[in-house]
């Protein structure tokens, strides 16, 4: 199995809203906001390639929204999802499965692509199977007022209606296929997967908004955006333990500088940072 980070580009959330009940003169130090309180976030997405399969993990936001949407999350950078998709050697019709781990528009938007010579919206990965499970389908499909905004229809209805979308059965730990099994998070939404992958050289832990980046690794670094943040809490504490025990790798969706990481247990027990930076490095090194 070889795995690719796969950059789709960087936008903009709300300092406050991504570190919840951290007070901002702390969580500032991290990651400095703009003048309106915004910090920068990438949308990094993960290729795996075993076998006859491209699995692409999430897909970043897309480019079908309109200026009033992109407006909100000011979408930029240098990045693309075809770009780094090429930068690895594949081209969109190469890949096979497109697994998405929930359907927040910065997890799934660029499944479905506005092409640029004829404005049409069409799959982005014409010869994939897209995934996701009817759990969570179906709360998306009837949102809460809390996360309405973050799903939009568009990006995923299209989907399911023209027989693209299937569904993972809901089970803790299934084997999607070889060496690659899926976890499922309550916390930020309901029924998020969450790959973990057996490379060669180690395990690798996708872990989607269960934590975001390097920055939500300590206990009380937990988005406004999740919907059971007291789970969240258990279920990134229970993450964090195996990770440290059995030394797997975090891969953070979200970190705007560096890939992945690992972590150890400091003097004083917590839980914390051990090494961290991209993801090829990080794994050569694990």
């Amino acid at each position: 199995m070889r795995v690719t980070s796969i950059h789709t580009g960087s936008f903009k959330l709300d300092g406050g809203a991504m570190f919840g009940v951290v007070p901002r003169r702390m969580w500032a130090k991290l990651n400095p906001p703009d003048e309106e309180n915004m910090c920068t976030w990438a949308m990094r997405a993960l290729l795996v390639e075993t076998g006859s399969r491209n699995v692409l993990i999430d897909t970043g936001m897309g480019n079908k929204q309109d200026e009033k949407f992109r407006s909100h999350f000011l979408p930029h950078g240098e990045e693309s999802l075809f770009g780094s998709l090429a930068a690895a050697g594949l081209r969109r019709e190469d890949i096979t499965d497109v697994f998405l781990t929930h359907l927040h528009f910065d997890h799934c938007g660029g499944a479905l692509w506005r092409n640029e010579q004829t404005g049409q919206v069409e799959l982005a990965f014409p010869n994939a199977t897209f995934w996701s499970n009817r759990r969570h389908f179906d709360w998306a499909m009837h949102p809460n007022d809390r996360e309405k905004a973050s799903f939009l229809k568009e990006n995923f209805l299209p989907l399911h209606e023209q027989g693209r979308l299937q569904f993972i059965e809901v089970r803790q730990n299934i084997e999607f296929m070889k060496d690659f099994r899926v976890r499922f998070f309550y916390g930020h939404t309901e029924a998020m997967m969450a790959p973990v992958l057996r490379t060669e050289q180690d395990v690798v832990i996708y872990c989607a908004d269960l934590l975001p980046s390097r920055w939500h690794v300590p206990m009380p670094y937990v988005m406004a955006y999740d919907v059971r943040p007291l789970l969240t809490m258990k279920e990134k504490a229970a993450t964090l333990e195996e990770a440290m025990r059995l030394r797997q790798v975090l891969f953070f969706e979200h970190d705007p500088s560096i890939d992945c990481g690992t972590v150890r247990k400091d003097d004083a027990g917590r839980i914390v940072l051990d090494r961290v930076g991209r993801l090829d490095e990080v794994l050569r090194g694990a």
